[in-house]
């Protein structure tokens, strides 16, 4: 045998042809979605919306974030429980999934879009591309949402949460007494809030530069208000928008929009940074809480989910666009 054939038999018993001839293909960059209150990770709207997902981006990946693989107590988990916790046991979740280890984009639907936030600033291993939020709060409510006529469980939360929602049970326990801002007791608030206040980086002794480094590591934010949402209060929300502070509960309600903000101002989580990078998109979908038409949502995650990703025929990424 002839020394370059004897080289290329050894090349090729180290290095498999496949392996050096094959071409890298592209496939849709994975998906994870954190659904909002009242639902869980596998509801029949929820697999509806995945389903939909998948025919606009063919082959892609989605997972959807889970507290509790039980339906109904994933359900409860968005009442009851401690934010921070569950948070922390997404992060988890993430990382035990081999599809997600390149990165993924993301979306929020309500309060799911501030907590897939804290996932970003918190941990974001693996990151986070783009992130889509429907109707979040961003900076808090001042209101707790209404319920349904025979929804006993949101019932309870929300007579609990209203009568006490800065007692050190409900900020450990009443998932929305979590990210309630009432601006006639923010004192009260950034004294007694362990969620809200820390993801917004808004009690200077316990600030984490962690949050801005990672917000900043987004291609793009989107942030979606609906128009005529009564269920976000206030639904400026969405938009890092709250009301205001306030001397008391009779004192006008003047909305207080995201650049006006001290978090903006001061840029204390990125989001200004992020803004004068150009990638923070403030979006409209009109009608009420939730009111997910197809014009509303397609095109955001026609745009922004789903974008093309190169892996060799092992499926490792090789690189992201």
């Amino acid at each position: 045998m002839t020394p370059p054939a004897l080289l290329l038999l050894c090349f090729s018993l180290f290095f498999p042809f496949s392996r050096i001839s094959g071409s890298p293909t592209y496939t849709p960059r994975p998906l994870v979605i954190w659904h909002g209150l009242g639902d869980s990770y596998a509801s029949a709207g929820m697999l509806e919306f995945i389903s939909l997902i998948r025919d606009m981006h063919k082959g892609i990946y989605v997972h959807s974030v889970y507290l509790d693989k039980d339906l109904e107590q994933d359900q409860r988990a968005g009442w009851f429980g401690n934010v921070n916790e569950q948070v922390e046991k997404v992060s988890e979740q993430l990382a035990d999934v081999p599809e997600l280890q390149g990165g993924f984009d993301a979306i929020g639907f309500s309060q799911g879009g501030q907590f897939v936030r804290a996932y970003v600033e918190r941990y974001n291993s693996p990151l986070v591309h783009n992130l889509i939020t429907f109707g979040s709060q961003h900076m808090g409510i001042s209101d707790i949402p209404l319920c349904r006529p025979l929804d006993i469980a949101c019932q309870l939360a929300r007579r609990a949460a209203r009568g006490g929602v800065y007692t050190e049970w409900a900020q450990s326990n009443l998932v929305q007494a979590q990210y309630y801002r009432d601006p006639v007791q923010l004192e009260r608030y950034l004294s007694s809030n362990h969620f809200l206040a820390s993801i917004n980086n808004e009690v200077p002794d316990t600030a984490n530069s962690t949050y801005s480094d990672n917000l900043l590591s987004l291609h793009k934010l989107v942030l979606v208000v609906f128009s005529a949402d009564k269920t976000v209060v206030p639904k400026e929300s969405s938009w890092f928008g709250s009301y205001a502070p306030q001397d008391d509960d009779l004192s006008e309600k003047t909305i207080l929009p995201m650049r006006l903000q001290p978090l903006y101002v001061e840029d204390w989580i990125g989001l200004r940074t992020l803004d004068e990078r150009g990638d923070v998109l403030l979006e409209t979908c009109e009608g009420e809480h939730m009111q997910l038409s197809t014009g509303c949502w397609k095109p955001f995650v026609q745009k922004y989910v789903g974008g093309p990703v190169q892996v060799d025929e092992f499926g490792s990424v090789l690189a992201v666009q």
